[in-house]
């Protein structure tokens, strides 16, 4: 897994690196500004980008806007926001209707480097995985996702944190065949028809985001 990392505060950049390259991986560049990490990225292709949100010069967004420029080039490129800032609007305008391969976690609330690494490499694989503390109202069920249930958005919810059916079961308390049915139950309410590339998850997250904007 090659990687880009964009980070600031050069402590949890280089805490960043050695824990990539103690697990097997490649970091391929270090960066602390948005411009490098456009540069770098495109000279190097990474198969993997790991940003803050807010770097300099500003600390406002020059890294989500770094990242959005580079998905629009290179659609294929994972990322990880690994940021402290919560901001929902980010997750929407990142991923523009492509959730693979997209993650947001809030860097206080990553408490284990395997969960972390497990993290990192699911999002590389097209997997989704967003913190639920950056989609606070996610829960208000708005929109599109009034036609489900409140189990059935929990079930949607965990699943936009990249939690796998298994993990779902015992989050909940519940069965793996009861989580097949409320995903199986979810996807026909939203629409979302099955299809060989197995896209149905990435779809009922888009969804999920959809309706998790915050209100104006």
């Amino acid at each position: 897994m090659r990687t880009v990392i964009a980070e600031d505060q050069v402590l949890l950049r280089d805490g960043l690196a050695r824990l990539l390259r103690s697990a097997g991986h490649d970091v391929v560049a270090e960066v602390g500004d948005g411009r490098s990490l456009v540069s770098e990225t495109v000279r190097l292709r990474p198969d993997l980008v790991v940003a803050d949100i807010r770097m300099p010069p500003s600390y406002a967004d020059e890294g989500s806007r770094a990242v959005v420029l580079l998905r629009d080039r290179f659609p294929g490129l994972a990322v990880m926001l690994l940021s402290q800032a919560v901001d929902p609007r980010v997750v929407s305008r990142v991923t523009r209707g492509r959730a693979a391969g997209f993650g947001y976690l809030l860097k206080d609330r990553v408490l284990d480097s395997g969960t972390f690494l497990r993290q990192l490499e699911a999002v590389v694989s097209g997997a989704t995985v967003i913190d639920p503390g950056v989609l606070p109202d996610a829960m208000r069920a708005s929109g599109r996702l009034q036609c489900l249930t409140e189990r059935e958005r929990e079930v949607l919810g965990l699943v936009a944190t990249g939690r796998s059916n298994p993990g779902i079961a015992t989050d909940l308390v519940i069965s793996r065949r009861t989580v097949d049915a409320h995903l199986r139950s979810i996807f026909t309410k939203l629409g979302i028809e099955s299809d060989p590339d197995g896209n149905q998850r990435v779809l009922a997250v888009l969804n999920w985001i959809a309706a998790s904007e915050p209100l104006r």
